[in-house]
This record gives C-alpha cells, sequence and structure tokens, in this order.
C-alpha cells in the first residue's frame, strides 16, 4: 500500500522525533534501526526510503533536539521574573537530572557526540552556540566582551553538573552538587568584569 507524501512527512518528523528522545535515552549506540522504528510505530523496511543512513538520522535528531532544548530556555527566560534565574533553576533541578529522553541533549549524547562524524556533531556545536548566546544575553553584563566567557563558564559547569548528578546514585549528594553549581553560576553572572 502507497503512502501519500503528507503521511510520509508526518511518518518522517515521528521518527526524527522519537530518536531524538530514545538516543538520549540509551545513546546512539544503544538503539538499533529496528528498535527506533519500533519505537515510532513503523516498520524497518521504510526507514531508507526517509533516510540516508543511521548517521543521516542522527544528525537530524540531534539537530531537533539542540532546537528544543535552546527554545526551552527562551521560553523559560522570556516568562521569568529573573530570567537567569529560571534557567539555572530549571536546568539544575533533579526534575532535569531524572528528564534522561526529554532533558539536555549535551548531557545525555555529549561523550556519544564527541565519537561521531562531523554532520553528527555539527548540529551540537550550532546548539551549544545558541545556548551559549542565550546566556549571554541573560547575563548582568550583556554586551560587555566578558559576557561571552562568562556564558562560556556557566554552560561547562551547568552541562558538567547535571552530567555528574545522574551518574550519582547517592540522590543527597546528587542535589548538593545541583545547588552548588547553580551558587556558581549565579556567582559568575554578577561576578566584577575585568577591565
Amino acid at each position: 500500500m502507497r503512502v501519500s507524501r503528507a503521511q510520509a512527512e508526518a511518518n518522517r518528523e515521528t521518527v526524527i522525533n522519537v530518536a531524538s528522545r530514545l538516543f538520549r535515552e540509551r545513546g546512539f549506540d544503544g538503539i538499533g534501526l529496528k528498535d527506533l522504528m519500533k519505537g515510532a510505530g513503523l516498520t524497518q523496511g521504510g526507514f531508507y526510503k526517509q533516510f540516508e543512513s543511521k548517521d543521516d538520522l542522527a544528525a537530524l535528531a540531534s539537530r531537533r533536539a539542540m532546537e528544543s532544548a535552546t527554545r526551552r530556555w527562551s521560553s523559560v527566560a522570556a516568562s521569568s521574573p529573573d530570567p537567569l534565574q529560571g534557567v539555572v533553576d530549571l536546568y539544575l533541578s533533579a526534575g532535569h537530572r531524572s528528564e534522561t529522553g526529554d532533558g539536555c541533549p549535551l548531557v545525555a549524547l555529549g561523550a556519544d557526540a564527541a565519537r561521531q562524524s562531523i554532520d553528527v556533531r555539527k548540529p551540537f556545536q550550532d546548539g551549544i552556540k545558541g545556548h551559549l548566546q542565550v546566556l549571554e544575553e541573560l547575563m548582568p553584563t550583556s554586551g560587555h566582551p566578558d559576557a561571552s566567557q562568562k556564558a562560556m563558564a556557566a554552560l561547562s559547569l551547568m552541562v558538567g553538573a547535571v552530567t555528574l548528578s545522574r551518574i550519582l546514585t547517592d540522590e543527597k549528594l546528587s542535589d548538593r552538587l545541583l545547588e552548588a553549581a547553580a551558587t556558581e553560576v549565579k556567582r559568575i553572572a554578577v561576578s566584577e568584569t575585568a577591565d
């Protein structure tokens, strides 16, 4: 039975969305095409009609995940009385720590992404730039030359803290690590600028 163009495009979008979640849960090599397609409610046979390769899907799913994460930060910032605090509270939270399928792709896939092709790494690079732009705009020193450096330090600290907090089996230590990172991000944001 032939599928309409509209249905084929809807199926493609479903596969990208499902792959975005499943890759974050299991890693790029932690799930095969058969299970990816099954997760999307489709058969493996249609995969190569939609995508050139698993690498192609990984690049598209990574872009989707990174763009979604950046939009989420922007949305939280726009709706918070203290935009930077809103982003920090969202990101460095126990809730985000447990969001393995919908959480930050940098945390879930960072080490995996570093070992992938340039095509798969490129969406991460673009997403990192997007995250840095949001953070830089939220810094009290926005527009000052060191706002960029502060954004880089804050993003590195935030991603590292959530990564470490997911590794820990001691929930209290994990919570303390997130709290310490949140305190340091705030300190970085308000520290005196170097002239």
